[in-house]
């Protein structure tokens, strides 16, 4: 599989097994618009596939992680150029609303590594994430009702899963942003680290992860999504098939080995 840059977007498949996503439109703060949205979608929905990927990182370029969709760029046409309406509806189940389910299913672990403003879709992304890495004084925010307009990409849906509806009604209907160190003491994000260590710290946590179990890891992942919406007998199922598969791996009997001869295990991926 081959990776590039398209459209504002650098994608970046390394030795290591990491895959990078790089959010680069600092101008903008990174704000996103439908190309993007598409080479995010398209570039994780192929990273399922990829046995090479082990992990994802999502960044962002310059001092801002993502300050959320391009609004301005969208309506710069002016009223004249808008589509009839429905037509919001009709094309968010094929790009923007793709995205956020997306990240929780691909059985590959995403880190997102958030600095300066993470607002709107782009707190999204971070949410969706695995791990969140923020920076302590990253300001995430849910720009919606200030705005006018109601929540989307998963907004109403992750959020209250990550901190809880009294939080959550707190961001979403009266616009509150939260500091990353705040975000992290309200269990929104992984944890949050002084502005210069942010990069250090990601890069820690995606390198460990691209050298775990990737095939455990994903199957964890999977478990723990699905745990949301399955009753206890149907999730105790899942997690027969999850173990059925991950002990018949070659990193399952790594681990074995490892833990009889006292030393770290190798992992592989396989």
């Amino acid at each position: 599989m081959s990776y590039g840059s398209v459209n504002h977007l650098g994608i970046a498949l390394g030795a290591d097994g990491v895959l990078r996503l790089h959010l680069d439109k600092p101008a903008k703060r990174n704000a996103i618009d439908d190309d993007m949205v598409l080479a995010l979608i398209d570039a994780i929905d192929a990273a399922g596939r990829d046995e090479a990927v082990r992990a994802i990182a999502i960044t962002g370029a310059g001092d801002h992680f993502c300050s959320g969709f391009d609004l301005v760029g969208r309506n710069a046409a002016g009223d004249a150029a808008k589509p009839r309406v429905g037509a919001i509806q009709r094309r968010m189940p094929s790009q923007a609303h793709r995205l956020v389910p997306l990240m929780l299913t691909v059985q590959v672990p995403i880190v997102a590594a958030v600095r300066g403003w993470c607002a709107g879709i782009g707190l999204h992304l971070a949410l969706a994430a695995d791990f969140a890495v923020v920076a302590d004084d990253a300001r995430l925010w849910e720009p919606f009702a200030e705005r006018g307009f109601t929540p989307d990409s998963g907004g109403t849906w992750v959020l209250p899963r990550r901190v809880g509806e009294v939080r959550a009604r707190d961001m979403l209907l009266l616009g509150t942003a939260v500091s990353g160190e705040a975000a992290a003491s309200w269990g929104m994000v992984h944890t949050s680290v002084p502005a210069p260590e942010l990069d250090a710290t990601a890069d820690a946590l995606v390198e460990r992860l691209a050298q775990g179990p990737t095939v455990t890891l994903g199957l964890t992942k999977w478990l723990l999504h699905e745990s949301s919406h399955r009753g206890v007998d149907e999730h105790l199922r899942d997690e027969a098939f999850a173990l059925e598969i991950s002990s018949r791996s070659a990193d399952f009997r790594e681990g074995l080995a490892a833990f009889r001869e006292k030393r770290p295990p190798g992992f592989t991926g396989r």
